[in-house]
């Protein structure tokens, strides 16, 4: 109520009582000699005195003095804001969006118990009146008015209750009770007017508040048990009744005893109505109260990461695709149902995988930097992140200095911290708080099936809540995981696989006199390219590069998914590129795919909330495209089979048990900032990515910062999980294509010599050994003459009598 208004009322109210007493006090002493027939007619007087005032307020009331009540039309066209849902593959529940978390149900979907305990309990009288209980009304009137018994009941109806949640009540200071109780009345008579008795009971099931920003049976059912409102049992559908009477009190969760007194009060009721038998009464209060309680908030339940993401896009599809009247949908109050491609079963195995290998990871973390911060010789390291964040723009933006923000940031407050053992309540300062997460390495993971692109699972990070940074779109550099594209370059511009390379340390001064060295530092004999790969050779790595290209290499790149732009550089090779997960899948997917690829795909179609499709993307034309000639897949699947099997991920044998059968590459970037694992199998490509908020943070060391000790535990972890369920048999016993006869010929070779074999003359050229064989070994030789030195002085150095002799002959250096 306006101030004013509420100032004046209150200064009227005042005189009107003060008249009141001294009319009682002078009537006192008028009636106080008065006989039976005057106090009959001053009783007669009175009441229809009493009752004329009170149609006269209610006249008033009605007229709209307090409040203009609704009109037909507005009731008839009563909207309630609706969440928006979204859905897995498999139909589960995903998240909402929502300003009030409702999910309106039909009458038809709702079971038949909650209308039951529902009648049983808040209008028994529900079918026989029209909007008022004048019988429970005077039993109110008496028993709580006169007689002061607080347990005698409301005497509203559920058509009455209906009006109190459509026009919440408002102030109206002493005559807020019965003007809001008129008010109910005459909206609750029009409601009866207008709505069928299903229809009101609907309603009303639909506004009902649960508590928690729960509105409505549909999401109370699905937030404390985890079904449909359909799939509700009756003992279920008491508790749910009775927590309307209080809903904290009654809150099965909070306070689960007296839930369950509360539930089998209802199922009294509901026996005593008829709807039920005593004998079922008693045997369902026998039954133990259990709840599936699920709460999906923004930053809680399944893939937050992921919802996050899907909102954007949904709400600028939206904004593109106007209703035919020109009108648009509204993501958070239209009741939308939104259908993705994620698997509910996959999405929990990727969360758990994650967290428990990073709970454990970020332990080895802390105890590795124990004493020490990876920003110690960073001067201002914290003070930049301080400056940079929205709490210090803020204090900057309210007038304060960059001193006073400054001191204000290096006072200790209480504050909530993210810890793996969950939150913690802790006092320290807000520049504290920036060091502390800096401390906290994150990761990515995302699984999809290569021959649709369909996304199976997204992990955007450790923790929504407090690290809100989405590390599969995020661009991160991608290690050595980028080097099979180099290999596959390499192959379609017609290089043999079984070409030995040199494996010597070389400095390429066109590009200012970098040389790329190799994690262990040895630069000794010779690699064919499937033992380059498995075994991640940096040297060899780069001589492909610069033999096929630069240029070519990031055209087949793009190509094969990589969006973002990448450095004309050959350091390109070792994955120097800041480049995502989601890229990164679609690369290995072409390989899965024998050389098509295939964009990821995640949103599937949307719905309005009568089921009415609003887009269906699953008859868009797939982006499908042949990029890559089917004999180089093949060939790139082989060797990466080879990094599983022999290489650098081997540990997925023999300390994680996988016996799928799996192509793919561990990454680790310059200093361990970045650890990464990209897998394939015939029916599933998946990755993760670990690091820090910034390179600085990081191992100390190899052996504790590769991604086959950050990265590619996620990946095993979730996988293992996988193959114990029964129903993905397909991805855990998936074969990927056999490769023809010819092709396996071509990779049929030693992964490294020592040195490559000496010229044996003429006749043994012509007859020995196999032709292929000789001819591979032979470009081996002639390439190894080709290769640029580090400089003139060190190849005379590097010359001698027998490389000359050798040479006249065929034969090969070293």
């Amino acid at each position: 109520m306006n101030p004013k208004v509420k100032k004046t009322l209150s200064k009227l109210v005042q005189k009107l009582l003060r008249a009141i007493q001294h009319s009682f006090k002078a009537l006192y002493r008028t009636v106080r000699h008065f006989g039976w027939k005057q106090w009959l007619r001053l009783g007669v007087f009175t009441f229809f005195g009493l009752l004329l005032s009170g149609l006269l307020f209610a006249f008033i009331v009605h007229m709209g003095f307090f409040g203009r009540l609704p009109n037909e039309q507005e009731l008839r066209n009563i909207k309630n804001f609706n969440s928006s849902e979204v859905y897995t593959y498999d139909r589960k529940l995903l998240g909402r969006y929502y300003i009030e978390n409702r999910t309106n149900a039909r009458y038809e979907n709702i079971a038949p118990s909650i209308i039951q305990a529902l009648v049983s309990t808040e209008d028994s009288r529900f079918y026989q009146h029209q909007g008022i209980d004048y019988r429970s009304m005077a039993r109110v009137f008496v028993k709580s008015i006169l007689l002061g018994n607080e347990s005698s009941g409301g005497g509203s109806t559920i058509s009455q209750q209906l009006a109190k949640n459509l026009f919440p009540r408002q102030d109206f200071w002493i005559l807020s009770m019965p003007v809001n109780k008129l008010k109910e009345i005459f909206i609750a008579t029009r409601l009866e007017e207008i709505y069928s008795k299903e229809e009101i009971l609907t309603l009303y099931l639909n506004t009902v508040p649960f508590g928690g920003n729960v509105f409505g049976i549909e999401a109370a059912t699905k937030r404390f048990f985890n079904k449909s409102a359909k799939e509700i049992q009756p003992e279920e559908a008491a508790v749910l009744v009775g927590m309307l009477k209080a809903t904290t009190y009654y809150s099965p969760r909070l306070h689960p005893e007296r839930a369950k007194g509360r539930r089998n009060v209802v199922l009294n009721l509901m026996a005593r109505a008829g709807h039920i038998t005593p004998f079922e009464a008693d045997s369902l209060k026998s039954i133990p109260m259990e709840l599936d309680y699920t709460y999906v908030s923004h930053n809680e339940g399944p893939a937050p990461y992921f919802r996050e993401k899907l909102r954007h896009e949904v709400q600028a599809w939206l904004k593109e695709h106007p209703k035919e009247d020109g009108s648009y949908y509204n993501l958070y109050t239209d009741g939308l149902k939104i259908y993705t491609t994620i698997d509910s079963r996959m999405q929990a195995y990727a969360e758990k995988a994650v967290e428990e290998h990073m709970k454990e990871l970020q332990s080895t973390f802390f105890k590795h930097w124990q004493g020490r911060k990876p920003w110690d010789k960073q001067n201002n390291y914290l003070k930049r992140l301080m400056q940079r964040s929205a709490r210090y723009k803020q204090l900057i933006a309210s007038g304060k200095t960059p001193e006073e923000a400054e001191a204000l940031f290096k006072e200790a407050i209480p504050m909530t911290v993210f810890t793996w053992e969950g939150e913690k309540e802790k006092t320290m300062s807000p520049l504290d708080s920036i060091a502390y997460y800096q401390m906290f390495l994150n990761a990515g993971f995302m699984a999809m099936r290569p021959e649709n692109g369909h996304v199976k699972a997204w992990v955007g990070g450790i923790n929504h809540e407090y690290f809100k940074y989405d590390h599969v779109s995020s661009r991160r550099q991608v290690g050595s995981t980028f080097k099979p594209i180099v290999y596959a370059a390499a192959i379609e511009d017609g290089r043999d696989p079984c070409d030995f390379i040199s494996n010597e340390l070389r400095t390429y001064e066109e590009y200012d006199d970098w040389t790329p060295r190799n994690s262990d530092n040895k630069y000794e004999g010779y690699y064919s390219m499937p033992g380059a790969l498995a075994h991640s050779v940096n040297t060899v790595t780069v001589d492909l590069m610069m033999e096929t290209g630069v240029r070519k290499v990031s055209a087949l790149a793009h190509d094969m998914g990589i969006e973002n732009e990448l450095p004309v550089q050959p350091s390109i090779a070792l994955g120097t590129a800041d480049l995502t997960l989601s890229e990164m899948l679609t690369v290995y997917g072409t390989f899965v795919n024998r050389g098509y690829k295939v964009k990821p795909v995640y949103l599937l179609g949307i719905e309005d909330q009568y089921g009415n499709v609003v887009a269906d993307f699953t008859k868009e034309k797939a982006d499908v495209k042949r990029v890559l000639r089917e004999e180089t897949a093949d060939m790139m699947i082989h060797m990466l089979k080879n990094v599983i099997d022999s290489g650098t991920a081997r540990r997925l044998r023999y300390r994680y048990g996988l016996r799928n059968e799996i192509a793919g590459k561990t990454g680790t970037t310059q200093s361990q900032a970045d650890g990464w694992f990209i897998g394939a199998t015939p029916k599933l490509v998946a990755g993760s990515w670990v690091g820090g908020p910034s390179r600085l943070i990081r191992f100390r060391n190899l052996t504790l910062g590769q991604g086959a000790n950050t990265a590619l535990p996620i990946w095993a972890k979730f996988m293992q999980q996988v193959n114990r369920e029964p129903e993905f048999r397909m991805v855990s016993n998936g074969h990927f294509a056999q490769p023809k006869r010819r092709t396996m010929d071509k990779l049929d070779c030693e992964f490294y010599k020592d040195e490559l074999d000496e010229d044996k003359g003429f006749f043994w050229r012509l007859f020995a050994g196999d032709k292929d064989r000789r001819e591979r070994e032979d470009r081996s030789a002639e390439r190894v003459q080709r290769v640029p030195q580090q400089s003139k002085e060190k190849q005379r150095e590097r010359t001698k009598f027998g490389d000359i002799i050798r040479g006249i002959f065929g034969g090969r250096k070293d």
